[in-house]
Parts: structure tokens; C-alpha cells; sequence
């Protein structure tokens, strides 16, 4: 048997015995990330939030998406208090707000 039809069939054998994949996110944590965005939306604190909603929905975002997208900001930032052990940088938030879709550790638009 050729040594390129066995590598072949070895892979195979290997797709079909792997274990289910588990999500790339923890639903639980991806929850609270939303409902800290949709706090911030109800509550209007700080109104940058609405302001990028709006303005990411008028430039053709999905609301999903939208939200999805300020999530990412606010788990930055989140990460970022808990690992330098700084406080909250509203700041640095608000203008992480207003270069999305570009996202906080890349320089090019998210392709959601």
C-alpha cells in the first residue's frame, strides 16, 4: 500500500474517533458578558455603549452582532483589570468603544 494511502487512512481514522469538540466560549461566561453589555445599554453608563450600538447597527452590524462586538471590549477590559491588578479604565474603555469593529488586540475589522 502506497505510503500516502495510509497516511490518508490513518487521518481518517483519527477524524472519526476524536471527541466532540467543546465550544471555543464558556456559555455561562459569554452570558454574563452580554448582560453586562445589555446593563450598560439599559442604564445608559456610560452612554458611549448606545452610541456604538447605534452606530455599528447604522453601518450594517446585526444587533447580535453589535452586542457580540462590545462584549469583546468589556472582556478586554475585564481581563485587563484582573491581570495587571489596575482599577476599571473608563477611558481606555470608551475609546476601545470607538475604534470598534475594530477589535482591542487586532488593527483590522472583525469579520463576524
Amino acid at each position: 500500500m502506497p505510503r500516502q494511502l495510509r497516511r490518508s487512512r490513518l487521518q481518517a481514522a483519527l477524524v472519526r474517533r476524536r471527541p466532540p469538540r467543546r465550544p471555543a466560549t464558556d456559555p455561562v461566561l459569554h452570558q454574563a458578558i452580554i448582560d453586562i453589555v445589555d446593563n450598560q445599554l439599559r442604564d445608559n453608563t456610560p452612554p458611549e455603549t448606545r452610541q456604538t450600538l447605534d452606530r455599528l447597527v447604522a453601518e450594517g452590524h446585526t444587533l447580535e452582532d453589535t452586542r457580540r462586538l462590545i462584549g469583546c471590549v468589556v472582556s478586554t477590559e475585564i481581563y485587563d483589570v484582573l491581570t495587571q491588578h489596575r482599577p476599571f479604565d473608563e477611558t481606555a474603555y470608551v475609546a476601545a468603544l470607538q475604534r470598534l469593529p475594530i477589535l482591542p488586540w487586532d488593527d483590522t475589522p472583525a469579520g463576524f
